[in-house]
């Protein structure tokens, strides 16, 4: 590799040009992750198929998206981010013109999982881990706003398909988004084409070696993680998912609880920005901690309070709250592990947490079907915020309790 200039260093203008281009790349990429959702209602029609059915791409994608973060991290540990960036343009872009040929709907439910698994996973977990090389004063801001494209694509991406597909049909929608993929992600791929520059080991490993992290093996710490993630995010889904259906329930309307899961993803855009700058003042694990506890309290609020404009206020109160949740965990990975191995355990992190959602969304449909009532979702998820902040206590304590030395000056 040749050596770093000036413009290839931490905190360099290149570096902050290289952070726009992340988020533009997961703000474009991130509609893989909602168009599956919007095409259900014509997919069906189209197939013939029951609702459950219809929502099958969906479920393919998210499962997909799981595991090919894990793979596209490990590929950019290996091979550069410019790797995997630019196998999922290829391969989401195919996907959804294949998709738009579509015979049957298996063959659509398959290519759907397929773009979860070598496309849309590329663009949000491996791009937190290649940003984060490139900052360090600053490394909590940049990984923040990173992670806000995947929120931005959200806002943006529903009613841009909503309107095409009304208007011009799915396949047609399909087609064309995959055009508009191709044809805007290749060329900013070759702005990541450089590599980041050595990094120093994370002082939290020196205590007993690289190998032990706080004093733990580092598969017990990245276990611990991957639990923290599921824990948080069976807490996140209880709203998101079921907001909708539970002003149904309230005889408010699902027009109502839509409006309130956009303020709630508006508020996050908001709080992950936020959490940025707290990130860089007290590090990962306080803000991770701070975030949950936040997050759990929020989601209490919705056990005593039900009326309408409660619904409202609490629902920016719960997105103001937990925005800052899951970047923390790429800020920890990016403390506690050499960074040679940031893309694989970062993705490993971030699936846990879509597992987490996933997980959880499901969850609180059963015990909403065996209850007939949101109130025991509600203290399930709580239940498993709880847990969350239990473990982020833990591993704190044991950060304040004399488990990191002095930085060592090898390179990772």
């Amino acid at each position: 590799m040749a050596p770093a200039t000036a413009e290839s260093r931490v905190e360099s203008p290149y570096a902050w040009l290289r952070l726009v281009t992340a988020i533009v790349i997961g703000t474009i990429g991130g509609v893989g992750m909602w168009s599956p959702v919007l095409v259900v209602p014509a997919v069906q029609a189209d197939f013939g198929v029951a609702r459950a059915e219809a929502a099958l791409p969906y479920t393919l994608t998210m499962i997909g998206f799981v595991f090919g973060s894990i793979i596209a991290g490990r590929m950019a540990d290996k091979r550069g981010i410019i790797f995997p960036v630019v196998l999922a343009t290829i391969t989401m872009s195919a996907g959804y013109m294949l998709a738009s040929q579509a015979p049957s709907f298996w063959v659509f439910a398959a290519i759907c999982g397929l773009m979860g698994f070598m496309g849309s996973a590329a663009f949000f977990a491996p791009l937190l881990a290649d940003t984060s090389m490139w900052f360090e004063k600053r490394r909590g801001l940049a990984i923040s706003l990173c992670a806000a494209g995947n929120y931005v694509a959200g806002t943006i991406w529903p009613p841009v398909l909503e309107h095409f597909i009304s208007t011009d049909g799915w396949r047609a929608t399909h087609f064309y988004v995959g055009v508009f993929c191709l044809i805007t992600l290749l060329p900013l791929s070759l702005l990541l084409r450089r590599r980041p520059p050595a990094q120093p080991a994370p002082a939290a490993t020196a205590q007993s070696g690289m190998a032990r992290p706080l004093g733990l093996h580092p598969n017990v710490l990245q276990g611990a993680i991957l639990v923290m993630g599921l824990g948080c995010c069976v807490a996140m889904s209880m709203p998101q998912v079921h907001i909708v259906a539970y002003c149904v329930d309230l005889g408010y309307g699902p027009a109502r609880g839509a409006e309130m899961l956009s303020l709630m993803l508006g508020f996050g855009i908001i709080s992950r920005l936020a959490s940025g700058y707290i990130l860089d003042k007290i590090g990962g694990l306080k803000t991770l901690l701070l975030g949950s506890t936040l997050q759990m309290l929020a989601l209490a609020l919705y056990l005593p309070f039900d009326g309408l404009m409660s619904l409202y206020v609490i629902s920016a109160v719960f997105g103001l709250v937990q925005g800052g949740i899951v970047p923390s965990y790429a800020f920890i990975i990016r403390e506690l592990f050499p960074a040679a191995q940031a893309g694989l355990r970062v993705s490993l992190a971030i699936s846990a947490t879509l597992a987490g959602m996933a997980l959880g969304g499901w969850m609180s449909g059963k015990i909403y079907d065996f209850t007939g009532s949101y109130q025991a979702a509600l203290l399930n998820g709580i239940a498993f915020n709880m847990m969350n902040i239990l473990i982020a206590a833990w591993l704190l304590y044991r950060l304040k309790g004399g488990r990191r030395a002095t930085p060592v000056a090898t390179t990772a």
